[in-house]
């Protein structure tokens, strides 16, 4: 990429043409974001103690919260389609056509996840969202760990134009939504950082490192997957963790 006419403060061109057609990609697909959340709140809202989220012999799978705490927070609700990257974290189908992710396995991805992070010095960890309801406890982790955040709009050439302000180097990212957040997934691809995503029944992860399947649309579901990864990642690191799930609840 050249930037050799870019003054201090500006993205590049190319980074000012991606930035054109994210805001183009995010109109059309604002209506169907929009529907899907509220078909995640929708869910949330419906019966979730009689679900069959996890295959048989996983029940008393030794999770970090109770099943009941996953459950009513709608992390196992997916979406009326799906990818062939996500089938094998997806447990079945709903009647109602909603796919139902196995939540045994996003307890262990969130584990493995923070094992990952751990590694790492807090500061070099980025954090992303563009989805409303992620923002906020994207922030909160960010915050719990001593990380960074940029949640919003991520601005073109954040991570691979040394000449704009906001330019950054971490060494991992972590995103709320592949789909969302493509232009970060993006950009970590150019300049070689593993990518961790949170990912939903119709995300595809050919460009993501480590998938934490969940619900990644609801406010709660967010909340808690954010929270369980804070803590844990604390827990890793050797300090006490001491937020509660109250600390990374959004407001609506």
């Amino acid at each position: 990429m050249s930037e050799s006419e870019n003054d201090d403060t500006e993205p590049a061109e190319e980074d000012v043409a991606d930035e054109v057609a994210d805001s183009e990609a995010a109109a059309e697909s604002a209506s169907s974001d929009e529907a899907e959340t509220e078909q995640a709140d929708e869910a949330e809202e419906e019966s979730r103690f009689d679900e069959n989220v996890m295959p048989e012999g996983e029940e008393e799978a030794d999770l970090l919260i109770p099943v009941e705490d996953y459950l009513s927070a709608g992390v196992h609700i997916g979406t009326q389609q799906k990818t062939k990257d996500m089938e094998r974290f997806i447990h079945r189908v709903r009647d109602d056509g909603l796919y139902v992710l196995d939540v045994s396995r996003t307890d262990g991805r969130i584990r493995t996840a923070a094992e990952f992070l751990s590694n790492y010095d807090p500061e070099q960890v980025l954090v992303t969202s563009s989805r409303q309801y992620g923002r906020f406890p994207a922030e909160k982790f960010a915050d719990a760990i001593g990380a960074r955040a940029r949640t919003g709009r991520f601005i073109p050439g954040t991570l691979t134009n040394p000449k704009y302000d906001g330019y950054i180097e971490p060494d991992v990212v972590v995103v709320t939504d592949p789909i969302g957040d493509a232009q970060a997934v993006k950009e970590a691809i150019t300049v070689g950082i593993p990518v961790i995503a949170m990912c939903d029944s119709n995300n595809a992860v050919s460009n993501v490192d480590l998938v934490i399947p969940t619900n990644n649309k609801g406010r709660r579901a967010l909340s808690v997957v954010y929270w369980l990864l804070a803590n844990e990642t604390l827990d890793r690191r050797g300090a006490e963790p001491s937020y509660a799930l109250e600390d990374f609840e959004a407001g609506l």
